[in-house]
This record gives C-alpha cells, structure tokens and sequence, in this order.
C-alpha cells in the first residue's frame, strides 16, 4: 500500500511539473479605438410640404464604421461656474423645445446619420414656420459630433465624461463653419 501511495505521488509531482522555455516574439500593438469629435454651425432651411426644417447632408471628416455610435450635442451657451468662470453648455439630441407655455406646441432638434454623412432636423408638431424667435432657432446653431467605437458605447455618457474617456480635450475639436 506505501508502495502505491508513493508511485502516485511521484507520478502527481511528475505530471504537474512543467518546464519553461524561452519567451515568443512580441505581439501586434493593438489598435486604436479613441473617437473622434468635430463641430459644425448650420444653418436650417424649411421645407413646407414636410414641415420640417433640415440642414444639407455634411460628410463625416473622419472614418465612422457602420458598428460605431453616432452621439450629437447641441450648443446652448455659456454657464456661469463661480469665480468669474464660465463654461459651455451642451445638450444631447434629440433635445425637445416647448414653444408656447400651455399650447403643448413643441418642437424636436435630431439628427439623422449613416456611416458617411448626418443630416441635422427640427420636427414639431405644429406649424414651423413662424418659429424664429429671438434668438432665432434655425440660424447659427452649433452642433458637437462624437464618433464613438461601439465597444466604447455601452453607456450614455455626457460631453464632459466623453471627451474624457476619449482623451481629448476642446483644443482638440475640429471646428468647421459652413
């Protein structure tokens, strides 16, 4: 009975060693899966028989993947954050404006998108075509782009937080007029 107990646990220390030999090759860099950001100002140009207003399509200035998440942020202005500071406002699309208090006349800015271009809109569920105001909703709007990799988009994140997790700051935002 010692005799077999002893067999296997010499051929258990046998079996679990392993040997080490020389480290491969390194592999690959991985590649890279920051998103990229851009701005536009656009101006909207109504169109009566759909009453809606639309911008022309802009083509993406960088690469989009069909996979990849397509986030807008609409410009507001500037907030006061203390100390003489300020900061600009964004606000994620679709974003809803209600026109008149107590009409319920309310209209939508949103945006449409492929892998190659996006195309801005204002939807309402009244008549459009009164609604610039001071300041006019249709003229001069700023939107902020984010291309986000879909392995980056499991969450909805704020400017803020998406310009952080894709390293960037607003030095680093293309800003293009048209």
């Amino acid at each position: 009975m010692k005799n077999i107990l002893l067999f296997l646990a010499l051929s258990t220390t046998v079996l679990f060693t392993s040997c080490e030999g020389d480290p491969g090759p390194p592999g690959q860099d991985g590649v890279s899966f920051l998103g990229q950001v851009f701005e536009r100002t656009v101006n909207f140009e109504y169109i009566p028989s759909e009453n809606i207003y639309e911008t022309s399509f802009i083509q993406f200035p960088v690469t989009v993947y069909e996979s990849d998440v397509v986030l807008v942020y609409r410009y507001e202005g500037l907030a006061d954050i203390g100390n003489g500071q300020t900061a600009d406002v964004w606000t994620q699309l679709p974003q809803s404006v209600f026109y008149n208090d107590n009409t319920g006349d309310v209209y939508q800015y949103n945006f449409n998108h492929t892998f190659v271009d996006i195309q801005f809109t204002i939807e309402g569920n009244f008549d459009l075509t009164n609604i610039g105001t001071n300041p006019d909703p249709t003229t001069n709007q700023t939107f902020r782009v984010a291309v986000v990799p879909a392995e980056f988009a499991a969450t909805n994140p704020s400017m803020t937080e998406l310009l952080q997790m894709m390293q960037m700051d607003d030095t680093q935002i293309e800003k293009i007029e048209l």
